[in-house]
């Protein structure tokens, strides 16, 4: 059997119906966590994202990789649903060890190359509400029974490193807005976790081949490279098991206060803790596209993954 080194552990992955949350609930159950997966989508009901994917499967494929998964239907704009699922997760484990912000769902919010004055407002700030509010609503009762025990790790998943997204505009006032408020985040909890032993983080993945990429593409996981015959730099994309083998790795760390505070990339913990995406490979897609996309040169991506 495969090491497990967060048996006994639990977590929290709110926003794990589809993408990066799905798989970093998965990883996480691979590591032998027990994780309540959240969401709205569910088999009886899909959120406005109107997509297939469901929580229920979401916890099945956790079950699946050695954990055991949970699925809680939680719309993280309502603090009550939020409150409920806490006092449940104590009731039922009475501790919590990993907290992962991921809710987004701003993805058919965004306009994108448009000035704010062309921007609709409604959908912008409907998007920053995603973004951000769920996260602040989820920290506000999770947190509490993070810090019951010593050690506990939050992270916060965004999109762009803080050094990244500094320099460079995200194309939407709203988007920019969202993903330079995620990092933020995650340095403000280090310091509110800092005198608790607890540990923030705030991580990005590079190009994620999600179920929404994918589609977008026409392609599947399995022929994911004949994308590359219509935008070429997405040959640097990554599964997104990638992410969530990054998380898995810092929830395992038991020197991971080192991060607190940090904004990084999965790629670049690829790198210190060893890990690969599932082709084998280990994509630096920040560096990549510091590197090579956005200077406008041909896609090569010899040594970056």
């Amino acid at each position: 059997m495969a090491e497990q080194p967060l048996t006994g552990k639990v977590a929290l992955v709110a926003g794990a119906t589809r993408g990066a949350g799905r798989q970093i609930a998965v990883q996480l159950g691979a590591a032998g966590a027990t994780v309540y997966a959240t969401g709205r989508s569910t088999r009886g009901r899909r959120s406005e994202m109107d997509r297939p994917e469901t929580i229920e499967e979401t916890a099945e494929l956790v079950t699946a990789a050695g954990g055991t998964g949970i699925a809680a239907a939680v719309d993280h704009l309502v603090p009550e649903q939020v409150q409920r699922l806490v006092r449940r997760i104590d009731d039922e484990q009475g501790r919590l060890d990993v907290l992962v912000n991921d809710v987004w769902g701003g993805d058919p919010l965004t306009t994108w190359h448009k000035p704010v004055w062309e921007q609709p407002l409604e959908a912008g700030f409907r998007l920053l509400r995603l973004a951000v509010d769920t996260h602040i609503i989820t920290s506000h009762y999770a947190m509490p029974l993070l810090i019951r025990g010593a050690g506990g790790l939050v992270v916060e998943v965004g999109d762009g490193t803080t050094a990244y997204n500094e320099k460079n505009y995200r194309l939407s006032v709203f988007y920019d807005l969202a993903k330079t408020s995620v990092n933020r985040l995650a340095f403000a909890w280090s310091h509110e976790l800092d005198p608790h032993g607890g540990t923030a983080v705030a991580l990005t993945p590079g190009w994620l081949r999600s179920e929404m990429m994918l589609d977008g593409f026409g392609v599947t996981e399995q022929n994911w490279r004949d994308a590359t015959a219509k935008e070429p730099h997405f040959a640097i994309s990554e599964s997104p098991a990638y992410v969530g083998r990054a998380v898995a790795a810092l929830a395992a760390d038991e020197d991971r206060r080192r991060w607190n505070g940090r904004s990084v990339s999965s790629g670049e913990l690829a790198q210190v803790y060893g890990f690969t995406d599932v082709d084998g490979s280990r994509p630096d897609a920040w560096r990549y596209l510091v590197e090579v996309q956005d200077p406008g040169k041909p896609a090569d991506v010899t040594g970056y993954r």
